[in-house]
């Protein structure tokens, strides 16, 4: 008798601990503090203060500026444009609440499209390599949605993964002039086949005429 009195009261301990230790846990996991929100704070050309946006204010505009750099791969271009062809630069911050994590430099107006440049140095200390991309040809309208000083650009459209699409310029939506370009292009071929036939049927007849007058 005592020794099951004994067994059963290792085994209500036993009981008792596991459900005080499941206590605990669950008490320190409701107390965790909750990850701080993402944001961005822009600086460049135009702005006089830092500009900062903050996913729990703003989460669109947040999310289209982070888009602008989350598909950058592992290693870029060692060397990017010439400085005078990259036009207004844009320092991107990407944040964890207040505290700076990534950073990147972004060249919506460079000549051949927009640039993004990554520096090896990044504020959370984390291994990268320096490199160049080619941005989104979103980068220009999303940075002024934000609230950078840029002027609207007509000649891109917004989009999705893919950054969106050059719109083609209305003169090459034209059939007419199409359709006359290409009657002209078929006219010059028409008139220089009759030029060659020409040249060769006089050809013949000269090549005819000698072989006749030697023949007599």
């Amino acid at each position: 008798m005592v020794r099951h009195m004994r067994r059963f009261a290792a085994v209500l301990a036993g009981t008792l601990a596991a459900a005080l230790l499941s206590l605990g846990t669950a008490g320190s996991a409701s107390a965790a503090p909750k990850p701080a929100p993402a944001g961005v704070e822009i600086t460049g050309v135009g702005l006089s203060a830092p500009l900062r946006l903050h996913a729990d204010t703003e989460p669109a505009l947040v999310g289209a500026v982070i888009d602008q750099v989350n598909f950058l791969a592992r290693t870029g271009m060692p060397a990017g444009p010439k400085a005078a062809d990259l036009g207004p630069k844009y320092t991107v911050v990407v944040l964890a609440g207040d505290t700076p994590k990534q950073t990147y430099d972004l060249y919506p107006r460079a000549v051949g499209g927009p640039r993004v440049y990554r520096p090896a140095k990044q504020p959370d200390g984390r291994k990268t390599s320096a490199g160049w991309f080619l941005g989104r040809l979103s980068m220009s309208e999303t940075l002024r949605t934000a609230g950078v000083p840029l002027e609207r650009q007509l000649d891109t459209v917004s989009g999705g993964v893919g950054g969106g699409e050059r719109v083609l310029p209305e003169d090459t939506l034209d059939p007419a002039k199409d359709l006359d370009e290409a009657l002209g292009d078929l006219q010059r071929l028409l008139l220089l086949n009759v030029g060659v036939m020409v040249t060769i049927t006089v050809g013949l007849a000269g090549i005819a005429l000698l072989v006749r007058r030697r023949t007599r």
